[in-house]
């Protein structure tokens, strides 16, 4: 008789983790409670699905800045490029973009789960619409899952259950308390790619997207991270891809304080971009220095501009100093946003923290505390930077704990 696995979570991981147990010939069987499996895969890169990053176990690695040393065996087993080979087996061509971002062609994320589920079947792994509630243990070996609508006994199991970032998608935590009733420490959940919330002053630019801007963090006023992109001011503070990345490294909110500048030019060098207000200046020359920045500046961030430089706003333009000027291109150099903290883990594409990575085997995942019970995911103390990274984490480790719970014990 085949071995029997039991799945908890039809995300990336878990999916990754059924197909791979099933392909060892395992009688797999997954408990997911969404009508559809893949549901926050769906919703991934704007529904694009950023399915990894095109690179090998070095750059993987160093883009995981939360415990990335545990990944080094699944990631030098399975990296970015063998999960590219493995999604266009699946026959699910993709692409190559900026930063080695990896895309379906169709730009479409239901590709991807769409080819999972074809494999998930085509493999006969048993889908059960049930929602765990708890492990079954017997002297420190796992027997199997009870659900709120049955029991699923199982000689493995493997938790892939998610964090508790986007908890409309399925992922409310409860993976994190069947691992600490289990025995296991679950260390503290945060945000990770979250928005940020500034002190207010960015509620009156509210819904204006910046393009081409650079945006630099600064940590007690040391520069930590600076990168350029989009992003978008919001009623709380600033969004956006640029600012989703940034606060990845900003990992000591209580203890550290943050800062963000951004260069509202970063095409112009500071002379350059005194040479254009020189420019622009001529133009108004007659004009108050507030109807002078219209060739310059979003219509939403002129008055902001204009209170910060500490100009008077209606000074005509050709009395303006040269040191007014000097210190207005320091501002649209270096436009101050003070970071008050990030938002709540539930607005978070990615939960930080989870089940603590010392009391998991790196190389199968496996629990060192309960034989027979595996993670995979999110759910693990593991988080990495935008790209692609978080989605390799899930496909490396269900990957190793699929092929390690089939594997154990025959």
């Amino acid at each position: 008789m085949s071995k029997r696995i039991t799945v908890v979570g039809g995300g990336a991981a878990g999916m990754m983790a059924a197909i791979t147990a099933a392909e060892q010939g395992a009688q797999v069987t997954l408990l997911e409670p969404n009508e559809r499996l893949g549901k926050k895969l769906n919703i991934t890169g704007k529904g694009r699905c950023n399915v990894t990053n095109n690179a090998g176990l070095e750059t993987l690695l160093a883009n995981v800045p939360g415990n990335g040393k545990f990944l080094y065996s699944v990631f030098s087993r399975f990296d970015g490029r063998d999960a590219m080979a493995f999604f266009e087996a699946l026959g699910v061509p993709l692409k190559t973009e900026r930063g080695n971002r990896v895309f379906p062609i169709s730009d479409r994320s239901f590709d991807i789960s769409a080819a999972l589920e074809r494999r998930l079947k085509a493999l006969r792994v048993r889908l059960v619409r049930d929602r765990a509630v708890r492990l079954e243990i017997e002297e420190g070996t796992i027997r199997g899952v009870q659900g709120e609508r049955g029991n699923y006994p199982a000689e493995a199991v493997i938790l892939a259950t998610g964090g508790v970032s986007y908890p409309a998608t399925g992922s409310t935590g409860e993976g994190h308390r069947m691992a600490e009733a289990a025995g296991h420490t679950v260390t503290p959940l945060r945000g990770s790619l979250v928005p940020l919330r500034d002190y207010g002053a960015c509620r009156e630019l509210q819904g204006l997207s910046l393009r081409n801007v650079e945006l630099t963090v600064f940590e007690n006023d040391k520069k930590l991270y600076s990168d350029f992109g989009e992003l978008l001011f919001t009623h709380f503070g600033v969004s956006g891809p640029l600012v989703l990345s940034a606060s990845a490294h900003m990992r000591r909110f209580g203890q550290k304080k943050y800062r963000l500048e951004i260069d509202l030019k970063p095409a112009l060098e500071e002379t350059q971009l005194d040479k254009r207000l020189l420019s622009d200046f001529a133009k108004y020359a007659n004009h108050d220095f507030c109807n002078a920045l219209n060739d310059l500046l979003p219509q939403k961030m002129i008055p902001v501009v204009v209170r910060l430089s500490e100009i008077p706003p209606h000074e005509k333009v050709h009395d303006l100093t040269r040191e007014q000027r000097r210190n207005l291109v320091h501002l649209l150099k270096h436009f101050p946003v003070e970071i008050s903290g990030p938002c709540p883990v539930t607005d978070a594409i990615v939960t930080a923290g989870g089940v603590k990575t010392k009391e998991i085997d790196p190389k199968t995942m496996e629990s060192k505390l309960v034989k027979g019970l595996y993670f995979a995911g999110e759910l693990i103390d593991v988080d990495a930077y935008t790209g692609g990274f978080n989605l390799q984490i899930a496909w490396a480790t269900g990957r190793a704990a699929g092929m390690a719970a089939a594997e154990q014990g025959e």
